[in-house]
């Protein structure tokens, strides 16, 4: 295949479809780790196209679904300090935090509250206003990294001190060693997300796939990318095989993107994080150098005390995240937890499973 086209052939799709089917003699729970893809699947009905035998599984790849809601409670308490502007994007408006309701609401209050779509967008408005001190809220996968270690690096290059970054990024193959430490509920293997392993390369998932002992697969985003992951990950299940296989050739190279990987590691050293519903992930997440100290928000302002109120209770949404309950099982999807009155983070973000599935499978 050359052409983008080519992987929404429905031809190719059906041709997969039954490669697919032809192969495949052992029940199998395959889990996708992008909130992409997890779109993508459920718009195309690639699921309903499968065996019955095998089971699509919508794990934890969201970033605002895994963002911790101590963490939106210090982003609510510095957006309301004055002198501030807080920059954030689009989707985490809505989020629940733990006790001080959502940066939507705290928008509505006064907050100066900006929605971006880039993080040098942040960095422009700390030139602009230099009397106000600028935050931005750096959330992500190492997709997202490169681009908020290159604010840090400009702000400190820059000497804008007025700029800072309150930090939750995250690692995604730790959180696949903690998915895979409970036997019982663990997958049979996994789809890799394109646009992770596009800076990180392939060759670090060559060796998760052996410590994991399960097949994994780089895919990308068009019905038959991740048709392709399919099929590959079941070629070696059905031989008993553990091993990683870079289905996504086109974007994703062995050594990653060599200039990201560098700004990232200029900036940014691993740390233990937080994921909401889950716990602390030993080892899951970036927290900035400190040599960045003067440009971290958390520790400019410091967090407010923690609340006794639980996480979100009603909403299930560790289950849900970690492929234990599919959305439409939740006994809240669809009535009280809906896009307009979500309960949860899954139900908020455009990359959340909840919020997947009520665009496309409501009602069916």
């Amino acid at each position: 295949m050359k052409h983008l086209t080519e992987y929404s052939d429905p031809a190719s799709i059906h041709a997969l479809v039954a490669e697919i089917a032809r192969i495949s003699k052992r029940p199998a729970r395959i889990m996708e780790v992008c909130g992409g893809q997890t779109h993508a699947i459920l718009r195309h009905a690639l699921d309903t196209l499968l065996p019955p035998h095998i089971q699509l599984l919508h794990g934890p790849g969201c970033p605002v679904c895994v963002t911790p809601s101590s963490y939106l409670d210090h982003a609510i308490a510095i957006a309301k300090l004055p002198d501030v502007i807080l920059c954030t994007f689009g989707d985490l408006l809505r989020v629940p935090s733990n006790s001080s309701g959502d940066l939507y609401a705290a928008k509505a209050r006064a907050a100066d509250i900006r929605m971006i779509t880039s993080p040098l967008q942040a960095l422009d408005f700390a030139r602009e206003n230099p009397d106000k001190q600028v935050v931005h809220l750096a959330i992500g996968f190492e997709t997202t990294a490169p681009a908020n270690a290159m604010a840090a690096y400009l702000a400190k290059d820059r000497g804008l001190l007025n700029f800072s970054l309150l930090v939750s990024q995250f690692l995604v193959p730790p959180i696949l060693r903690a998915i895979c430490a409970d036997p019982a509920t663990a997958p049979d293997a996994f789809l890799a997300a394109g646009h992770v392993c596009a800076i990180v390369g392939s060759d670090p998932y060559v060796s998760l796939a052996r410590e994991l002992n399960r097949p994994i697969a780089i895919t990308g985003f068009e019905p038959a990318d991740i048709l392709l992951g399919v099929l590959d990950v079941l070629r070696l299940f059905e031989q008993g095989k553990a091993g990683m296989i870079n289905a996504y050739p086109r974007i994703v190279h062995p050594g990653g993107n060599p200039e990201a990987l560098r700004i990232i590691d200029a900036v940014f050293e691993v740390c233990d994080r937080e994921w909401r519903g889950l716990g602390v992930v030993p080892q899951s997440g970036l927290a900035l150098r400190p040599e960045y100290a003067a440009h971290d928000a958390a520790k400019i302002f410091p967090a407010p005390p923690p609340s006794a109120a639980a996480d979100a209770p009603q909403c299930p949404a560790d289950q849900v995240l970690l492929g234990r309950l599919q959305p439409p099982d939740c006994p809240y999807f669809g009535t009280r937890c809906t896009p307009d009155h979500p309960l949860g983070a899954p139900m908020v973000s455009p990359e959340g499973p909840c919020a997947a599935f009520f665009l496309h499978r409501r009602g069916s």
